[in-house]
């Protein structure tokens, strides 16, 4: 039994306890993206704190809270990275941006009725925390992998944070629904403590990487400095520079943009575009309970999925799958068709970030690992303020979100198309020549 276990962990690259740490990591920020970006915040702000709002608004304005934080990770992204490889402190970074999203949640669950401004802020610190925590996690993955496990490896990570993430809502959401089972008041008070339960997940999940990922010694380590940390905010040109000796990055990059934006808009407005076409809130968080449980063995196949037909193949499959789901979006009017948007988006999700991580990671050098990603970030963050940002104008100008869809399936459309042109062994040989 030891053995077939041992060997299943070999098979999914989890067969160290550095690697099996590393992916644990992804278990404690996914409660996060489950219950505080995507399932019971979304519908909590909608519902109780912008009651005050117009439908219209509460979806436009959750929108521009996304895009907002977004541009912050942005404009930082670059810098924190250089800092993380030039001071060797990837692992430090991470665990200021971990206790900073805690308590960003454990924040949340102070407010009430009427408070959608502070708590619009607070998402947005614990969201901003969120995907500057992602930059320096990311970063250590060229570290513990090599070409043969990289992609099990961060698909397999996925998977973790797809279960971890699940279990986390499914129990939410018993204490919503079911709130004097568990000797709760009400549903409101389960509800925050939702957010409790992930800062406190957060926590406790992370704990493993910090006490068994190695992050290898490097030459030239520089001490943090005043002086450093304001030669690092002028970093974002010096990385562009050095990005024309990879073309296939920058390439990649366009293309990452393009349809990373289209997943980041479904990830952050699937659930209060449904409340707005009339979309009752336990469908809408059963759908996505449901994504996070299909995505643990879709996110676990895709690894040697792509092992077999290589990162770009597989990387097309799940951006066919987003445009057909988009597509059922524009036509959403039942919880069924919520239903099929649930079940296309779990069987792709976890593996297009994956993949897409993965394959960044096998282009870059490892000596800019961090900048690199941190430059990664930047495209991915600014993706994440273009798509909720243009979703959010046509939503406040056009009388509704429906529009807003049409843009989604172009951006996957673009995405395909810029794909097509990256040349992945060139992309993976101007790294080695680094």
């Amino acid at each position: 039994m030891n053995s077939m276990f041992r060997s299943l962990l070999d098979k999914v690259g989890l067969d160290t306890k550095e690697r099996r740490s590393w992916a644990l990591y992804d278990v404690a920020n996914s409660a996060f993206a489950t219950t505080i970006m995507v399932a019971v915040l979304p519908i909590y702000f909608n519902d109780v704190l912008a009651t005050e709002l117009a439908p219209n608004l509460r979806s436009a304005y959750w929108a521009y809270f996304n895009a907002f934080a977004m541009i912050i990770v942005a404009l930082v992204s670059p810098s924190l990275g250089y800092l993380a490889d030039v001071c060797g402190s990837k692992k430090k970074f991470l665990a200021y941006y971990t206790v900073l999203g805690a308590i960003g949640c454990f924040s949340l669950a102070a407010l009430g009725q009427g408070q959608w401004m502070l708590a619009g802020v607070l998402f947005m610190m614990s969201l901003f925390a969120f995907h500057v925590g992602i930059i320096f996690y990311e970063a250590l993955l060229p570290h513990i992998s090599n070409e043969e496990n990289v992609h099990k490896i961060s698909s397999s990570g996925y998977a973790f944070g797809y279960l971890g993430g699940g279990v986390v809502l499914a129990i939410n959401l018993a204490w919503i629904q079911m709130p004097e089972t568990f000797g709760l008041a009400n549903a409101g008070v389960a509800v925050r403590l939702s957010f409790v339960s992930v800062g406190i997940c957060w926590l406790l999940f992370s704990i493993p990487l910090f006490r068994n990922v190695h992050e290898p010694a490097q030459a030239n380590i520089q001490k943090m400095s005043l002086k450093l940390a304001l030669s690092a905010l002028f970093r974002l040109k010096d990385t562009f520079v050095a990005l024309k000796k990879y073309p296939q990055v920058l390439l990649f990059l366009v293309s990452f943009w393009a349809y990373s934006d289209g997943v980041g808009t479904i990830m952050n407005m699937a659930t209060i575009y449904g409340r707005e076409v009339g979309i009752a809130s336990s469908d809408l968080i059963l759908a996505i309970l449901l994504v996070q449980f299909i995505g643990v063995p879709a996110s676990f196949a895709f690894g040697p999925i792509t092992q077999r037909i290589g990162p770009k193949n597989s990387l097309f499959i799940t951006l066919f799958i987003y445009t057909g789901v988009s597509v059922v979006a524009y036509f959403m009017t039942t919880s069924l068709h919520f239903w099929i948007l649930a079940i296309g988006v779990s069987l792709v999700q976890g593996a297009n970030q994956a993949i897409s991580r993965s394959l960044f990671s096998s282009m870059v050098p490892l000596k800019k690992s961090g900048e690199f990603f941190g430059l990664f970030s930047i495209w991915s963050r600014f993706s994440g303020l273009f798509g909720p940002l243009v979703f959010g104008l046509l939503a406040e100008h056009t009388g509704g979100s429906r529009n807003s869809v049409i843009f989604v399936v172009a951006l996957f459309t673009i995405g395909i198309v810029m794909l097509k042109f990256v040349d992945v062994d060139k992309g993976k040989a101007d790294a080695l020549a680094a």
